[in-house]
């Protein structure tokens, strides 16, 4: 058996609001974003990568047998973050790219000409497979290093079959869920959308679904549209994938209506969003992912969080974590962002990023929360209050991380 004290903790932090929507343990929405317990002077006791318990100091008896300590003082714990967007398979970089575009080029005029995802298209294929897997192992660490204990990775930076695959397998060996963004754009060898997509549901999807745990699309102008976008996501539903969109984040070209209808986990970006997106959001089951960083990185406008936490809406946060339009793998700036910007609550932040988030991934069930029976995974902050998490902009702030009752990372 293997048992781990954290000690003398400043504080202990977690949403404990109660899930909404269709089914036990839903997303917190509302009034229940906001729901926080805070144990003062606290410790949470890990046994076997489980929370065994936590509580007050003053009322931690005596424990039998052998148990590793792990000295909390001048830290705050947390739910282990979720990072429920990121895009960490891909080769090169756009720095060149990051140049232009702050001597005044647009996102969708350098994709036009060329640039944006498909010059990464061309880098990630000449990685090949172990260039790749090195590539998301570095990734998943400095995810590792900012607190995020789980964390989804997409593929759709190869755009053919080897590659496709070689990501999915990629994030799954490096600890990540897999989401086969196979719709990310047309690669240059096909005429079309179509063609494109003729030659992904025949010849990858059938691979793709035995890897990954979602399917994705980018469903925009000079991507996908709705039309191709349905087609895409009912094959790779029918191949028994959860479904994801990235929708709404240049124009609203009908991502929402139609990830309602197909009872899609997420629409992610929804810097478009009108308000009656924000209405069909919220009288849906599905999660609305911010993803600030993104927004700010482009500079374009930020999500109309606040309308959608205010109309009911299920939230989560993530940090879109890709090399052309959000270069950051740190959750505690997406919190910063999501107070400053979004205009939300540290409460209601640390739900996006914790219990939201892993309800987006399916796994709410076993993490999200300290609570006991969950998954023992443990974000510690040296601050002495847990408001710290956005409250320090772009600081040092994760001391430490314990994932699946282990010390995984100490600074």
């Amino acid at each position: 058996m293997s048992r781990l004290l954290v000690r003398d903790l400043v504080q202990v932090a977690t949403p404990s609001g109660a899930g909404t929507g269709t089914g036990a343990g839903g997303p917190l929405r509302g009034r229940s974003l906001r729901d926080v317990t805070v144990i003062e002077r606290g410790y949470v006791l890990c046994t076997d990568g489980v929370i065994e318990a936590c509580g007050r100091m003053a009322d931690l008896g005596p424990l039998d047998g052998d148990v590793e300590e792990l000295d909390g003082r001048g830290l705050c714990a947390l739910p282990g973050l979720v990072d429920c967007h990121t895009h960490p398979a891909w080769g090169g970089d756009r720095v060149a790219e990051f140049s232009l575009r702050a001597a005044g080029a647009g996102y969708e005029e350098l994709h036009a000409a060329g640039g944006g995802i498909l010059a990464t298209v061309q880098a990630t294929r000449a990685l090949g497979e172990d260039g790749l897997r090195s590539r998301v192992e570095r990734h998943a660490e400095w995810l590792l290093r900012q607190g995020t204990t789980t964390w989804e990775g997409k593929s759709g930076y190869g755009l053919d079959r080897d590659t496709e695959l070689a990501s999915l397998r990629a994030v799954r060996e490096a600890g990540g869920s897999p989401t086969w963004l196979g719709a990310h754009a047309v690669p240059p060898e096909f005429v079309d959308a179509d063609a494109y997509l003729d030659f992904a549901l025949a010849e990858v999807l059938p691979d793709a679904a035995r890897l990954a745990d979602a399917a994705d699309v980018f469903l925009e102008r000079g991507a996908f549209d709705a039309v191709r976008a349905r087609r895409y996501l009912e094959a790779c539903r029918a191949a028994g994938l959860a479904l994801r969109l990235h929708g709404d984040q240049f124009t609203e070209s009908g991502a929402v209506p139609l990830a309602v209808e197909l009872g899609a986990r997420s629409v992610d970006h929804l810097e478009a969003t009108s308000d009656g997106g924000v209405r069909a959001l919220a009288a849906s089951d599905v999660t609305g992912v911010l993803l600030p960083a993104s927004a700010l990185f482009l500079d374009r406008p930020m999500p109309a969080a606040r309308a959608l936490a205010d109309a009911g809406a299920a939230l989560a946060l993530a940090t879109d974590f890709n090399p052309g339009s959000s270069f950051t793998t740190s959750l505690p700036l997406v919190c910063s962002l999501a107070c400053t910007q979004l205009h939300l609550a540290p409460e209601e932040a640390l739900a996006a990023v914790t219990v939201n988030a892993a309800h987006v991934l399916g796994c709410a069930h076993d993490r999200g929360r300290i609570a006991t029976g969950l998954r023992a995974d443990l974000t510690l902050i040296e601050a002495p209050d847990w408001r710290y998490l956005a409250y320090r902009l772009a600081g040092d702030i994760v001391a430490a991380v314990v994932r699946d009752g282990s010390l995984a990372f100490r600074r």
